[in-house]
């Protein structure tokens, strides 16, 4: 058993899809489902049940669970401690946040990070804001970006961008060319929606305050399929500011704020209260403050 091993067991488990977990992985299904019998055969019991075409977790899996997460944790805490007694961060940071985040917001971040501090390695784990918070929670994770609020009394929260929704359309769309347009202006057009999420709650929440029902033509669980379906003309969307400025410049997508809607993204860097923070957990909180929002790490 290594920990190889159990990084895999733990992914097979997040997303209940050997699939999934191979693409996070960047492995082969075969090789996937190899290490999770290897893993079977050693603990001497079943660890997923596949019957039925789906993936579940067995009674059996579900005590793994625990201790694969347990050990994982206490790998990273000890790289992390033997890290200190040299005086130079070392070890390993892991951060989770949505598509959206890890893709717009987070780059330039992690570029400024391993800029300064290359003995670290940072994982990124996909998530979105629910499962983000359970993993800071069962220290599967040491970070999360998520959009506020976060009301969880065991979390610490750093505000690091502010962000709000616009509308997107092609440039050839009819709701492209209504300047500065009221939601009501754009009811009866095709709306690319989010599957979940509280872009989706947001927006149906305006919606029907106004007395409108969106016309909506598709449901995506990716906001960059979002974003590639609005510029195909197949309807128009709602997506935060920050990650259609590329689109806009190249041309592909035109934005607008929309008159009687304001919907903001105010996104924080989310950890446990109790956690030991390490030299190089403490340096990324103060350079991601630092890039994303100055004046807050300004006054810290």
């Amino acid at each position: 058993m290594d920990y190889d091993q159990l990084e895999t067991f733990l992914e097979v488990a997040r997303s209940l899809s050997f699939s999934r977990a191979a693409e996070k992985r960047f492995r082969t299904q075969p090789a996937i489902s190899s290490q999770i019998r290897a893993l079977e055969e050693e603990v001497g019991a079943k660890l997923f049940d596949r019957s039925g075409g789906k993936v579940s977790l067995t009674a059996a899996g579900k005590v793994f669970q625990h201790y694969a997460d347990e050990a994982l944790g206490l790998r990273r805490a000890a790289i992390a401690a033997i890290a200190e007694m040299e005086r130079v961060p070392r070890g390993e940071l892991v951060v989770a946040a949505n598509e959206g985040t890890s893709l717009h917001i987070l780059p330039e971040v992690f570029a400024e990070f391993k800029r300064q501090y290359p003995s670290v390695s940072v994982s990124v784990m996909r998530s979105e804001h629910p499962r983000i918070l359970e993993h800071i929670i069962d220290n599967t994770i040491d970070f999360g970006v998520v959009s506020l609020p976060v009301n969880d009394p065991r979390m610490q929260v750093v505000l690091i961008h502010r962000d709000d929704l616009v509308l997107i359309a092609a440039p050839s769309h009819p709701a492209a060319k209504i300047r500065r347009p009221a939601l009501a202006d754009l009811a009866a057009f095709p709306l690319v929606m989010p599957k979940v999420g509280r872009t989706r709650d947001a927006l149906e929440a305006a919606y029907h305050e106004k007395g409108l029902k969106p016309a909506i033509t598709m449901e995506l669980d990716s906001s960059e399929l979002l974003k590639r379906f609005v510029a195909a003309g197949v309807g128009i969307g709602f997506i935060a500011r920050s990650n259609v400025v590329e689109d806009v410049k190249a041309g592909a997508l035109c934005a607008c704020s929309v008159s009687d809607l304001e919907i903001r993204r105010d996104l924080a860097l989310v950890f446990r209260k109790d956690k030991a923070l390490s030299r190089a957990a403490l340096a990324f909180i103060e350079i991601t403050a630092k890039i994303k929002n100055p004046q807050a790490a300004g006054a810290r």
